[in-house]
């Protein structure tokens, strides 16, 4: 039998996600004028950390790192006591456990780069474990960042499948599976899915819920197939963050023909890139964050076009 150790300094495929960042407005996200963010930043790495540091499920502190003279944010989770954390020899295969005092914390960190147009972020995740982006929402607004704004960071879809959504006429078939942890992003929901689907958790507590509706084909349930299509259009911009899956066949009438059908995979257009990020360079120095701001920014030249029109700043 044989055994392989992988490299430290191995290459690992990390993911480049993007968000916006809208304010909450009487119930409804709102697209707002860019804000300082440059600023905002300024004003993170100046401030002590109990002004960068918020305790909610768990403790997150906010930090600035600064790539090729420019800003980037920092959003560190830090691991709860109850973590078990040791380390190996990786020559003699010796390991030990991490010993910390009480004023010291180990942390799982996310790096988020500001885009200059828009409200557009850039994120990468340095472990499953590190902050999401719902995190660093609880972040903004906990430590108010913008006092007069509630901000909601949600994820990016393309521009080219919310012109499917608003091309079509109706919704034969939807299919959404939503996950126990994720029924929260629906609570801003008025259609009858979003309903339906809050409905089930009320009623059973908490489950993961799959929904299928299908309707027929034929003119007669034209009027239902439209109405299905708006509740579908009104979940739309929450489905990366709410559904573990959602698919739709979208109806598009044709004027001198038979309607005709699309299936649309929803979650799985929330624009992202993958991306291997170097954690150390070839003298073994850790350029981990320098690694992760080069992939974010690298990711987003390639992609500007998409991001803009997806954020409706085409004109930023």
């Amino acid at each position: 039998m044989g055994f392989q150790v992988a490299s430290p300094s191995k290459m690992r495929e990390r993911t480049v996600a993007f968000f916006e960042i809208v304010a909450l407005r009487k119930g409804e996200q709102e697209r707002v004028p860019q804000m300082d963010w440059e600023k905002a930043l300024e004003t993170i790495a100046l401030a002590p950390i109990e002004k960068r540091k918020v305790e909610k499920d768990s403790v997150f502190v906010g930090a600035v790192a600064t790539v090729n003279e420019k800003d980037n944010f920092l959003l560190h989770r830090i691991k709860d006591d109850g973590e078990w954390l040791s380390v190996i020899d990786l020559d003699t295969g010796e390991w030990s456990e991490i010993e910390k005092s009480a004023s010291q914390g180990y942390l799982d960190t996310s790096v988020i780069s500001f885009l200059p147009y828009g409200n557009i972020i850039g994120m990468m995740q340095g472990a499953t474990a590190a902050p999401s982006h719902k995190s660093l929402e609880v972040w903004l607004n906990a430590v108010k960042i913008f006092p007069n704004e509630q901000l909601v960071v949600r994820p990016l879809l393309s521009q080219a499948e919310i012109n499917r959504l608003q091309g079509a006429s109706g919704a034969s078939r939807v299919e959404i599976r939503i996950g126990s942890s994720k029924a929260e992003a629906l609570r801003e929901k008025t259609g009858r899915l979003a309903r339906f689907l809050r409905m089930a958790g009320r009623e059973y507590g908490d489950i993961n819920v799959t929904m299928i509706i299908s309707i027929p084909k034929g003119k007669t349930r034209r009027e239902d197939r439209e109405r299905l299509l708006g509740d579908l259009v009104d979940l739309a911009d929450v489905m990366p963050e709410a559904a573990e899956r959602a698919k739709a066949s979208l109806v598009y009438t044709e004027i001198d023909g038979p309607d005709s059908t699309r299936l649309v995979e929803l979650v799985e257009h929330h624009i992202t890139a993958k991306r291997r990020v170097p954690a150390v360079d070839d003298e073994g120095r850790s350029i981990r964050i320098l690694s992760a701001v080069g992939a974010i920014i690298g990711v987003a030249a390639e992609h500007e076009d998409e991001l803009r029109a997806a954020a409706d700043a085409i004109d930023a």
